[in-house]
């Protein structure tokens, strides 16, 4: 892949516009420090972190990488005015903010010097963000994993619309783990990718070896929008999956999807192993990886299928 500056690149002083989301129980230090070791732009999760924990892992991805990274912030985090006190504290010089209005604190953010991303998943939201004046756009079709949008848009339909109706950077998310996928993402539109299930599956992130081992054996079908009521998530078929279902017919009760819920139900499953009871987010393009590999080499892979995707005439 070319190295020529495009707006993402530039934005973020990157070598590559490729961008490891912020997936909780995934996104830690070393995950994030490897990213932005292979020239792209490594995310903190910060939604799975007490602020402690959040500070740790900040100091040690800055003792990691000399190159640019940042945290993701979901802004119905319990304690999001001491999560930004710590970003500023820090030094932090970029922030992906998601779930949550991004009016909130991109001002504040910004008058440090930070650079703002908002995720989205719908034209409409995206309007809002260039509104509220963040400096890039990260639109997700609802092939993505976790915390997803209620619209139930398509990466392929999602992304050429939020073209048309804003001026920012804008950088696609949701069903990519290949360098054929980036580059479709980038032909429709796109300045940049952010990808998530693919680095969920390396040597460098945080999550159980269980829940890693799991993604690389899941086929077509075996995820599932569901929570609507809630929040939409993305997640695995497994047996609390389809504990949820049987609250769906037998009336969807919201208060019964609350209690089924609990307590670190994510946890549980994707940081400490649970693959029956724990709750299980990833992609639908979880269907296409079957190995477990270092982040270096998910780079390497990526760089030579985008250069050996060609487009022929028609």
């Amino acid at each position: 892949m070319k190295t020529d500056q495009n707006r993402i690149t530039e934005l973020f002083n990157i070598q590559y516009p490729i961008i490891q989301a912020g997936m909780i129980w995934h996104s830690g230090w070393r995950l994030a420090s490897a990213v932005s070791n292979c020239g792209g732009l490594g995310i903190i999760g910060a939604g799975s972190m007490y602020p402690d924990i959040l500070r740790e892992n900040i100091q040690k991805c800055k003792l990691a990488t000399d190159k640019p990274f940042g945290v993701n912030v979901p802004m119905l985090y319990p304690n999001l005015e001491e999560i930004i006190q710590i970003i500023l504290e820090e030094g932090v010089k970029i922030v992906f903010t998601s779930a949550g209005n991004p009016k909130t604190y991109t001002e504040t953010l910004q008058k440090e010097g930070i650079k703002v991303a908002h995720v989205v998943s719908s034209t409409k939201f995206a309007v809002k963000c260039e509104e509220a004046g963040v400096d890039a756009i990260v639109a997700e079709g609802f092939e993505a994993g976790g915390h997803n949008g209620r619209d139930e848009t398509t990466t392929f339909c999602l992304i050429p619309n939020v073209k048309k109706h804003i001026s920012k950077p804008l950088i696609a998310a949701g069903g990519i783990a290949l360098g054929s996928q980036m580059k479709a993402a980038m032909m429709l539109g796109a300045d940049g990718v952010q990808i998530g299930s693919r680095f969920a599956a390396t040597v460098e992130a945080s999550a159980h070896e269980n829940w890693k081992k799991k993604i690389t054996e899941l086929n077509e079908g075996d995820t599932h929008l569901t929570l609507k009521e809630l929040a939409p998530v993305r997640m695995v078929k497994n047996k609390f999956f389809g504990e949820l279902e049987e609250i769906y017919q037998s009336g969807r009760d919201k208060e019964a999807l609350i209690a089924s819920l609990g307590r670190a139900r994510a946890k549980r499953g994707m940081f400490e192993g649970d693959m029956e009871d724990g709750e299980l987010e990833i992609g639908q393009v979880s269907a296409l990886i079957d190995e477990i590999l270092p982040v270096e080499t998910v780079f390497r892979n990526l760089l030579k299928e985008f250069e050996e995707t060609k487009i022929p005439f028609l």
